[in-house]
């Protein structure tokens, strides 16, 4: 029998890095031009960058009263099982991690895309050539990935730096060149508050929450975390506060310097931006720390998402094959390189618009809105002294989340909802078959099954 076990290794500060590298990457360096164009060029696309911030700080309530209660490997699985309760739980948490072998490789594609597409600026590539190196970059991250934890911890550290070269050069940049209040001082104008504009926010909060996503990704990796109940919500809102600063000041930076209609064409806006306050040559500095980052969000992603499959296979939930951790390096490595495989796929056949929106729509209805009816099921069984970490103004906080995301998931695509409506149904398929195999009968009532 194996001894090998997961450890608490990782400290407060590498988890806070861990957190702040998955919520930079290469996000909001590829949909700052998406987000002003869907708000015609106007510099009330700031608004989407401030509504992404507080849905992150309240969700964020949501998941630090789980993270911190249940601190475990596999975040979300978790907190469905619980929130649900015996009868519902495992059908719950099932669905999350069903909805996790799709949109977890669809995350780290999109970095991985968004990193090909930053290369472009570097050397010109033709598309077959951009899908090479995106697949090379998640080839890369799943080597990089496989040893020990307390190894990767420090490799999170040092690749958390680049995120605070690029955001301090920007925004020093624009202290620099001067005017970099004009775009606060113009936020209202032309707003009209009307249902057009809260359309157009909706679209353009679909592309700012993708580049808020991994303020969370400490709660995955809760089996690791030395002291969780306290460093769990401490690193999820010190990466939020610093996260959401640095998105704001970057965004007023860029637009002080950029005409808006040059932003909402460009693919390399950032690059532009270096060239024009700095040159050519610090333009090409600056991509390869964009890279750098964009490179460091994929290997938090990876690192994060890699050890869902594994908590729900080690509860058996899931195929026991993901179970399996390496007998000498103590990690989930099948999981690893089964989504690492997947995603290397993904990188390959998408475009990177698309895959933002679809890990948005599938992920809403059953890992946020989800898990937030459990955290309030939850309460209703336990009591709020159950809790480790407890929120304040409880439930409103829980309220806005679920209405908050509703809002978001409202907002995508109409094909990307029908295609999560598909995922979802697919998965209660696959459990109600699952169920019938192994005699598990969460749909029934506990005395139907003893007559």
């Amino acid at each position: 029998m194996s001894s090998a076990h997961l450890s608490r290794r990782i400290s407060l500060l590498q988890a806070s890095a861990i957190n702040m590298i998955d919520m930079v990457g290469i996000g909001p360096f590829v949909v700052m031009s998406f987000v002003v164009e869907k708000m015609h060029e106007e510099y009330s696309f700031l608004y989407a960058w401030i509504a992404g911030a507080i849905l992150s700080f309240i969700d964020g309530m949501v998941w630090s009263e789980l993270g911190a209660t249940f601190p475990l490997a596999g975040g979300s699985y978790n907190f469905l099982k619980e929130g649900f309760g015996k009868k519902w739980g495992r059908p719950m948490s099932f669905l999350f991690v069903w909805q996790t072998m799709i949109q977890a490789p669809l995350v780290i594609a999109s970095a991985a895309i968004g990193f090909a597409q930053y290369f472009n600026y570097l050397i010109p590539l033709s598309g077959f050539e951009s899908k090479i190196v995106s697949g090379a970059v998640v080839v890369l991250i799943v080597f990089l990935l496989y040893r020990k934890i307390e190894a990767i911890g420090k490799i999170s550290v040092l690749l958390w730096i680049g995120v605070f070269v690029i955001m301090g050069w920007i925004i020093i940049g624009a202290f620099m060149h001067g005017n970099v209040a004009m775009p606060l001082q113009h936020l209202n104008d032309n707003i009209e508050l009307n249902s057009g504009f809260a359309a157009a926010l909706g679209f353009a909060c679909v592309k700012t929450v993708y580049s808020y996503l991994g303020y969370y990704n400490v709660c995955h990796l809760g089996g690791e975390i030395i002291n969780p109940e306290k460093n769990i919500p401490r690193s999820m809102f010190i990466s939020i506060a610093v996260i959401c600063f640095l998105y704001l000041m970057m965004n007023v930076s860029v637009a002080s310097v950029l005409p808006l209609h040059t932003i909402a064409g460009s693919s390399f806006v950032v690059s532009e931006y270096i060239n024009v306050i700095a040159g050519p040559t610090a333009a090409m500095i600056a991509t390869a720390i964009i890279l750098w980052v964009a490179f460091a969000s994929v290997f938090s992603a990876t690192l994060g998402y890699s050890r869902i499959p594994y908590a729900a296979a080690k509860d058996g939930a899931f195929f026991s094959v993901f179970a399996k951790l390496h007998p000498t390096k103590n990690f989930p490595y099948i999981s690893l390189l089964i989504l690492g495989a997947v995603a290397f796929v993904f990188s390959l056949l998408f475009r990177l618009g698309d895959v933002i929106t679809a890990i948005l729509a599938m992920r809403i209805l059953i890992q946020f809105v989800g898990q937030a009816i459990g955290l309030l099921l939850l309460h209703k069984r336990k009591g709020r002294g159950f809790f480790k970490w407890k929120m304040p103004l409880f439930p409103l906080p829980v309220l806005l989340a679920i209405a908050m995301w509703l809002f978001i998931f409202y907002s995508t695509e109409v094909r990307m909802m029908l295609i999560a409506g598909v995922i979802i149904l697919a998965g209660i398929i696959a459990y109600v078959i699952k169920a019938f195999y192994q005699k598990e009968f969460p749909f029934k009532d506990e005395a139907l099954m003893k007559d």
